[in-house]
């Protein structure tokens, strides 16, 4: 037993911790949860906790669903919730997935983030991700598909929005900040009861699993103070979706492998092929990117989602934004990638975008000319007439262009690739065969 696992298990002791929850997460990128007594931990590090995995979305089909779940000890955090002595009563370590003969699952996505990474290891290379998490508060979590009704009234960064709530970003970053999860920012985004959390950089792996803590904490914090949380990409026609604008840096030792002073934008040739290899593979990985068919009502024309294959420094309607911010500080060289929506599986989301980054690295790929133009307005024929290839637009189309795609493939792996993919077709044709609202008021009286 290695020292984090002793720290983990002297830590339980002393704190009286009666419960451990072993979270990992599916390849659709729900939590999923285990709970043990502290006194059968210390088998679990050595052996792992068996389950079936054939009851996990993705993970194994039921003649091979034996699988193990093995905590990682340095994820062990205490969680902040309290007991009726004040003490705490549960604390979380996040799970690697193996099989039954110890060998990683290729279905596990943080196994699948972790082979993208030892790729960019044997480069010569560290990734640190920063993303800017949305979501909304509301009043009520209709379960017949009405509406809901937001938290508040509030528009961007408005300091005061009304009375329900009023503490919930400061005990959501107490709570992120007590797990040692690092909150750099949080505001009141555009949209009523829309808000936004900015975790603090740090490596893709911990970046993830920080990111399926913030949504549990989140959604926790919200139920204590009377309100709803929703992750959703676009609950509400006439306002903005919530997106996961992620902030991605390579780094060779201590030096920002993006930063070149003499560059334009003090972007370096190694950043300037990452991001080409980014646009290039773009449409390939939407549907990572924007997983559900409601992910695609958010990238519509006229508002600040990406529409287009297009990259610029100030431009929000890009795709990728190279930030300005700090041109001094070398470190802080970095690409916003303004794809993702908030419901993203991070591991997955994380990986297929540093495969394609790495790609044009190896490829040396070029980088072509910076959008000058808001892309949001121009029409499908105008953007392709300045050189700007279209996203995809639909779950189908998304995947569509996903399954053929070689690069896609080989990130995610052939288990967790296939199966996405029948997942998703499977949720685009039953969507696809639904007759709304819209079109009875539009089509009946033809």
């Amino acid at each position: 037993m290695d020292g984090q696992q002793q720290y983990v298990l002297r830590t339980l002791e002393e704190r009286d911790i009666r419960y451990v929850r072993l979270w990992f997460t599916d390849v659709l990128g729900i939590l999923k949860s285990v709970a043990v007594a502290p006194a059968e931990l210390e088998s679990a590090f050595s052996d792992g906790i068996g389950f079936d995995g054939s009851a996990i979305e993705g993970f194994a089909r039921i003649h091979e669903s034996d699988m193990i779940a093995r905590p990682d000890a340095s994820t062990f955090q205490v969680l902040p919730w309290t007991n009726s002595d004040g003490n705490a009563h549960s604390a979380r370590l996040f799970c690697d997935i193996a099989m039954p003969d110890g060998t990683p699952s290729w279905a596990d996505p943080r196994h699948v983030l972790r082979r993208v990474l030892g790729e960019a290891e044997s480069m010569g290379f560290s990734c640190y991700v920063h993303p800017e998490i949305e979501f909304f508060l509301l009043k009520n979590m209709p379960d017949d598909g009405s509406a809901p009704e937001p938290a508040d009234r509030g528009g961007f960064f408005d300091q005061t929005t009304s009375n329900l709530a009023p503490d919930f970003r400061r005990q959501a970053i107490e709570t992120l900040e007590g797990m040692g999860i690092s909150v750099e920012f949080s505001h009141h985004e555009g949209a009523p009861g829309q808000q936004e959390i900015d975790l603090r950089y740090a490596d893709a792996i911990t970046m993830a699993d920080n990111v399926m803590s913030l949504r549990y904490v989140v959604k926790e914090v919200a139920r204590s103070q009377g309100v709803y949380a929703s992750f959703m990409p676009k609950p509400f026609p006439e306002y903005p979706g919530s997106a996961m604008h992620t902030h991605f840096s390579l780094f060779e030792g201590e030096t920002n492998a993006f930063h070149d002073p003499a560059e334009p934008n003090q972007m370096s040739a190694t950043g300037q092929a990452f991001l080409a290899g980014v646009l290039q593979h773009a449409p390939e990985l939407t549907a990572v990117c924007c997983q559900y068919v409601n992910s695609y009502k958010r990238l519509v024309m006229g508002e600040e989602a990406p529409t287009a294959v297009s990259w610029g420094q100030a431009n929000r309607s890009a795709l990728i934004r190279v930030p300005n911010y700090s041109l001094r500080r070398s470190a802080s060289q970095r690409l916003e990638i303004r794809l993702p929506d908030s419901a993203a599986n991070p591991y997955l989301m994380f990986a297929v975008v540093v495969a394609a980054g790495l790609e044009g690295i190896r490829k040396g790929y070029v980088l072509p000319p910076e959008a000058e133009e808001d892309v949001s307005f121009l029409s499908s024929a105008e953007r392709r007439a300045l050189g700007y290839a279209d996203l995809p637009l639909s779950l189908g189309s998304a995947l569509s262009v996903m399954e053929s795609s070689e690069l896609v493939a080989q990130a995610l792996g052939e288990h967790v690739f296939e199966f996405f993919l029948r997942n998703k077709a499977a949720e685009w044709e039953t969507y696809r065969r639904q007759v709304t609202q819209f079109e009875r008021r539009r089509y009946l009286a033809l």
